[in-house]
């Protein structure tokens, strides 16, 4: 194909729901002589703005029907934009059809009506855009003639290009291409918004059903992913709640990197399981401090205290809004790459200005860990599960040892396990009084993660006596437990349902260990 063939374009037809940058857009367009054709509140917005507009129900001759459910979809619409210019001409003229050169269209907002949380189900339905998706298809369809435009961001660059003569075809083809990612997106959203709602209501919907539709829409182009020489870009969900890393404002700082967004989920996310005022550092996604206390302030220092070597450069979340005093003594005491808070306050941004590099993050009120699905590409396919945002069976924590823990040490032992789900597995976590003492993650045998547990611990000038420690799935020997004593941990957590519990319970009670079991265990890789 000859890139530089350029088709002139004579009449364009404009029909949008979102109107942003349309008034100079068609002026443009009027300006370099082009005839508008357009429907509705479109037709009537480009009215109001004092531009010359032919109605589509006067350019067909039918009028719109159906309270505007049919209005476009007709002969002298679809065969305007489809007509082959050279081998239909004939047929066009016979049947009176003109051409159409430019369609510029976007969509029924469908996304933004379903995430409203008072929506209905008609309007939902209401808002499945038909004639357009129909329109911009037949134009990206014939890109041999017709160019067309979704995304108000290229109206300038068409604008131009008409004024000069027309399109190329380069053009006319990127333009297609993003067309039809638009409509493939629109639908997709429509897919899963539906499949959701099945799966709420009980019917026979698949929450993961054998054709993912994932409506996912870049939000931020990336330097690089997890190293500069992979290119790298961050997609939302259409329905991504509003308290989550994606939907996160950010307030000050340089740009979001491929490794600063997935270690801000795994901090928010774990920060968001506390009532209590809460604290997680992360780096190289996995927690290396977690605390709660009296207030954020208190937990930071608790949460620091666990590996301050490994909080260098490591990724904050807080569960309460940020004052400047913390600010000051982050900013002080070390290098940090994201903070994220429900809300930040103001003298708190003027204190972390000092400190331009700094990204800091608003996520607005934490309402719990986000839900929905989790995505995790392999070469060549994805994997998708639900998100892990249980806690434990529903019969609750069950004693295995004789001996209970009493109130105190029950609250260290959820601590440790709410912290635990957070780690890579194998994943082992020591804590005492609400705040973590060390932790072992990522290990090939669970029993190394308790020996890196206790030298991390000690590293830190942190003592592991009295601690509890929680292990993310079964301990299958008794050698993690021999570790434990010997550090004076004095009660475990872990699922339970290996075949060697029976061995493993006797082996905490001859070793004064408490245990109790959870019923449900936390990989997480």
């Amino acid at each position: 194909m000859n890139d530089t063939h350029v088709t002139p374009v004579r009449r364009a037809l404009l029909s949008v729901s979102d109107k942003t940058g349309l008034e100079d857009f068609a002026r443009s367009l009027s300006d370099a002589g082009v005839e508008l054709l357009s429907t509705g509140g479109t037709a009537r917005a480009l009215s109001a703005a004092g531009l010359a507009v032919t109605e589509v129900a006067d350019h067909t001759g039918f009028p719109e029907i159906m309270g505007g459910r049919v209005k476009t979809l007709h002969p002298r619409i679809h065969g305007g934009i489809l007509g082959r210019r050279d081998e239909d001409a004939e047929a066009m003229t016979e049947h009176g059809i003109d051409a159409i050169d430019l369609v510029v269209v976007n969509l029924y907002p469908f996304r933004e009506t379903v995430s409203r949380p008072d929506v209905t189900r008609a309007e939902a339905i209401e808002n499945i855009d038909i004639g357009g998706p129909a329109m911009v298809r037949a134009a990206a369809k014939n890109q041999a003639d017709v160019g067309v435009v979704t995304d108000p961001g290229d109206y300038s660059t068409v604008a131009a290009a008409v004024a000069a003569g027309g399109l190329d075809a380069a053009t006319r083809r990127r333009l297609a291409t993003k067309a039809f990612r638009h409509t493939a997106a629109y639908d997709g959203a429509i897919a899963a918004w539906l499949t959701e709602q099945e799966t709420e209501a009980g019917d026979d919907g698949d929450a993961l059903p054998e054709r993912l539709e994932t409506g996912f829409e870049r939000v931020l182009a990336l330097r690089y992913g997890e190293n500069p020489h992979q290119r790298a870009a961050f997609y939302a969900a259409a329905d991504a709640p509003a308290n989550t890393v994606t939907r996160a404002r950010v307030r000050q700082g340089k740009a979001l990197s491929f490794n600063n967004i997935a270690d801000a989920d795994t901090a928010l996310e774990c920060v968001k399981q506390f009532e209590e005022p809460a604290c997680v550092i992360v780096k190289h996604a996995n927690p290396c401090g977690v605390a709660i206390g009296t207030d954020v302030a208190a937990a930071y220092e608790g949460a620091y205290a666990t590996d301050p070597v490994s909080a260098f450069g490591g990724i904050i979340a807080v569960n309460r809004a940020l004052d400047a005093a913390l600010a000051k003594t982050l900013i002080e005491r070390q290098f940090i790459e994201v903070l994220l808070a429900p809300s930040v306050d103001a003298d708190a941004l003027e204190v972390f200005a000092a400190k331009p590099n700094v990204r800091v993050l608003e996520t607005g009120t934490l309402e719990g860990m986000a839900g929905g699905l989790d995505y995790r590409g392999v070469a060549g396919g994805l994997l998708v599960q639900e998100r892990d945002t249980l806690l434990m069976a529903n019969d609750g924590l069950r004693a295995a040892t004789r001996t209970g823990p009493d109130a105190a040490t029950e609250r260290d032992l959820l601590f440790a396990w709410q912290v635990c789900k957070s780690v890579k597995s194998n994943a082992i976590v020591y804590a005492r009084d609400g705040a973590t003492v060390g932790v072992g993650a990522g290990q090939m045998s669970r029993v190394n993660s308790a020996r890196i547990a206790i030298d991390k611990a000690a590293d830190a000038g942190i003592p592991t006596a009295g601690s509890v420690i929680a292990s993310d799935a079964f301990i299958p020997f008794r050698d993690v437990l021999d570790v434990a004593a010997g550090a004076g941990v004095k009660a475990v957590i872990q699922p339970g349902g290996s075949m060697r519990d029976d061995e493993v319970i006797a082996a905490a009670e001859e070793l004064g260990i408490i245990m109790v079991f959870t019923g449900m265990r936390h990989f997480r890789h």
